[in-house]
């Protein structure tokens, strides 16, 4: 491989990196639940995806890769001998990608208290935009019990958030 190929490779990583970084951030952060594991499996996931050979059919092909790359690298983490064995950290301030909007950190903090299963897929629907076809692809997954998860986890965020928001503001009374 000559010189010309090697830069050309990592100017093409630099530009998937800087594409995608904060989808693989915040979905880290929403399963991982602190900046620290986050961090970390951000890494991972690029690490991976720098030692992928694989050339993605388009950007919809390689964001769908990361995806299924971060969740999957999460999990690890998650059922690692480490994570199990340490203190948990979660009574130390910590700043979050979200911490410069009140109502986003507010959001954020009600879905990270929301089990697993309908954390990701709202993150997914809401954050990432994927339709309920394509998170059944990615998470492996029916799409009658994911329209399920996302009724209910909805049905939970409000009822957490004590309503919905319109305009930064809470509307006590709606469920």
């Amino acid at each position: 491989m000559d010189n010309q190929s090697i830069s050309r490779t990592h100017s093409e990583f630099s530009e998937m990196y800087e594409r995608n970084i904060d989808m693989v951030y915040r979905l880290c952060f929403i399963l991982l639940k602190n900046t620290m594991d986050a961090d970390d499996a951000v890494q991972s996931v690029f690490l991976k995806l720098f030692k992928h050979n694989k050339t993605f059919n388009d950007r919809e092909h390689e964001k769908a890769w990361l995806i299924v790359t971060t969740k999957n690298t999460c999990k690890d983490v998650l059922k690692s001998w480490w994570r199990s064995r340490r203190v948990d950290v979660d009574v130390l301030p910590e700043k979050t990608y979200w911490e410069n909007n009140e109502q986003q950190r507010d959001i954020l903090e009600k879905l990270l208290r929301l089990p697993e299963k309908y954390r990701t897929v709202l993150y997914l629907y809401y954050v990432e935009d994927y339709s309920v076809k394509e998170i059944s692809k990615l998470l492996d997954r029916k799409e009658s019990t994911l329209q399920t998860q996302l009724s209910k986890g909805r049905t939970r965020l409000k009822a957490d958030l004590g309503g919905i928001y319109v305009d930064g503001k809470p509307v006590q009374g709606h469920i």
